[in-house]
């Protein structure tokens, strides 16, 4: 939190951000086992926009490419959903494979094996509004009623930058409190503690990576099973799950991410020209809707 907080500023915004923050956390029990429910994916991932832009493997941030409106998609089906929208760490992870932020393969398995009963008809995406307001007010109810059609009974929320970390903690906490039991597969793990949820499942991973591993289907298998175990076993509200495996035998690559310090003033600058032209596209974009 601290470091995305010096980076934006950094970048010219004027004030730091305050992250949603709660003390009292609702939690809902499962209800029934798990390989008799009804299981939902939940992303901030956005559908692939042919005309938008890179939004490709280590493609730059992408302000065109962002959505601003819930969305859902057929589980039946393969997506293409990706993250270049996000500030996810782009120098260490090159955004190749989508298993490592939207397991539906690695849950349609599950169902197969019947350690899930069954997937939600649909997945659900959820923007990564800055506006808690507009998230908790707009976002969560359209998502909690989408869930309601589709009868779930839990949910597997799956973020990306930091800001998707705080939206998918507030609509967890919003699930909840109605009934739905979930767990949130994070790598931002400050973020999502701060905001206060049920059920965390932690891998730490550069941003980007909370499925798992990119070209490693045992590690995303073996993240989704901890995830389950964490539905099925968590005591109350605020349990916190870390993944035993590791990035790297290095832990370095920490200090890279949005990280001042390590970026030199030519580069800060051409950054906040950046920034400054996508939050004009961004301005565009909601003008839209």
């Amino acid at each position: 939190m601290r470091r995305t907080r010096d980076w934006y500023q950094a970048l010219g915004y004027d004030n730091p951000y305050r992250w949603a923050h709660f003390i009292e956390t609702p939690f809902q029990a499962l209800g029934k086992p798990l390989s008799q429910s009804t299981v939902a994916l939940i992303t901030t991932a956005a559908p692939y926009q042919p005309g938008k832009g890179n939004q490709g493997p280590g493609a730059p941030y992408n302000a065109s490419a962002k959505f601003y409106e819930v969305y859902t998609g057929d589980t039946a089906r393969d997506h293409d959903v990706r993250i270049s929208h996000v500030a996810i760490d782009r120098r260490h992870t090159s955004m190749e494979d989508s298993g490592t932020w939207f397991p539906l393969p690695a849950l349609r398995a599950c169902v197969q094996s019947a350690r899930i009963g069954r997937l939600a008809a649909r997945f659900y995406g959820a923007p990564t509004n800055r506006s808690q307001r507009h998230t908790l007010e707009v976002d969560c109810p359209q998502i909690f009623n989408d869930c309601q059609q589709d009868k779930v009974d839990a949910a597997i929320l799956v973020p990306n930058c930091p800001v998707c970390h705080q939206t998918l903690g507030l609509v967890a906490r919003y699930l909840e409190a109605r009934g739905i039991s979930t767990v949130i597969m994070a790598c931002a793990k400050d973020i999502i503690e701060h905001c206060g949820v049920p059920r965390m499942l932690f891998s730490d991973f550069p941003l980007g990576n909370a499925a798992g591993k990119p070209h490693n289907p045992e590690s995303q298998a073996a993240t989704l099973e901890l995830a389950l175990q964490l539905l099925e076993s968590a005591p109350g509200a605020r349990t916190t799950m870390q993944s035993p495996l590791r990035w790297s035998d290095s832990h370095a690559w920490k200090l890279d991410y949005c990280n001042v310090d390590h970026v030199s003033p030519d580069e800060l600058a051409r950054l906040r020209t950046e920034s400054d032209k996508a939050k004009e596209i961004a301005k565009a974009l909601r003008k839209q809707l």
